[in-house]
């Protein structure tokens, strides 16, 4: 059942182990069909580098299992993703990593600014969810607020949450996350007072010329940087 989601599942969760964005069986990453109301979502606890597509367990939007894994259950982390699809209707694929550098934001509790052209890609906002315990209604109540305003999300203590589209783009998002955080931590770990941000009207005119130019960007990503305004702290 939905073979092509279940690779696409694979192939993204073992790149993001490669990249380092999630570590020691970290994370998880799921998709959804919207006409059958079903979600293919990675298996708890395994190795990705050995995942099969028998593995990788289907659920619906109520939380039932509907096809399990062949070795492991569902990923503990499901009522998060359950709860990001029923928030956004437009997205398809939700990832969440522990990538380290962005990891640091949402331990402190703190967005990450958008210091290079990058953040553009993820849609400039990160937002900051209130602090659940991994696995319970408290952490997916927790993404609700926050991904009404932004593709990303911070989770207090824990780590980043990513929603979009195709679960490629989505990874890609991620990565990009991880990149401007990276950047920010270290600037401002350089000291000499807070690192410059982009202005917001920066970033509309990025838009307009990514428009012109038909450089790919995410359509929602891009439309969040409309009335952008960067955050006070550090």
């Amino acid at each position: 059942m939905l073979e092509d989601l279940k690779l696409r599942i694979i192939r993204s969760a073992v790149a993001a182990e490669q990249s380092g964005l999630c570590r020691q069986r970290s994370g998880n990453f799921s998709m959804i069909d919207r006409e059958r109301g079903l979600i293919v979502i990675s298996p708890s606890a395994l190795d990705r580098n050995t995942i099969e597509i028998d593995d990788i367990p289907v659920i619906s939007m109520n939380g039932d299992i509907v096809e399990k894994g062949k070795r492991a259950r569902a990923s503990t982390e499901y009522p998060m993703h359950i709860k990001a699809y029923e928030t956004r209707a437009d997205i398809s694929s939700v990832i969440h990593t522990h990538s380290e550098y962005a990891t640091v934001f949402a331990v402190k509790g703190k967005p990450i600014k958008p210091v290079v052209f990058e953040a553009f890609f993820y849609g400039v906002r990160t937002a900051v969810a209130k602090y659940g315990r991994p696995g319970t209604a408290r952490l997916a109540e927790s993404v609700v607020d926050p991904l009404r305003d932004a593709d990303v999300c911070l989770l207090k203590n824990h780590g980043v949450l990513v929603v979009g589209g195709a679960i490629e783009e989505t990874l890609l998002k991620a990565q990009y996350v991880e990149d401007v955080a990276k950047l920010y931590y270290l600037s401002i770990c350089l000291g000499n007072g807070a690192p410059d941000v982009i202005p917001a009207e920066e970033f509309e005119l990025y838009k307009e010329e990514t428009a012109r130019n038909n450089i790919p960007s995410n359509s929602r990503a891009a439309e969040q940087t409309a009335g952008y305004a960067c955050p006070d702290g550090y």
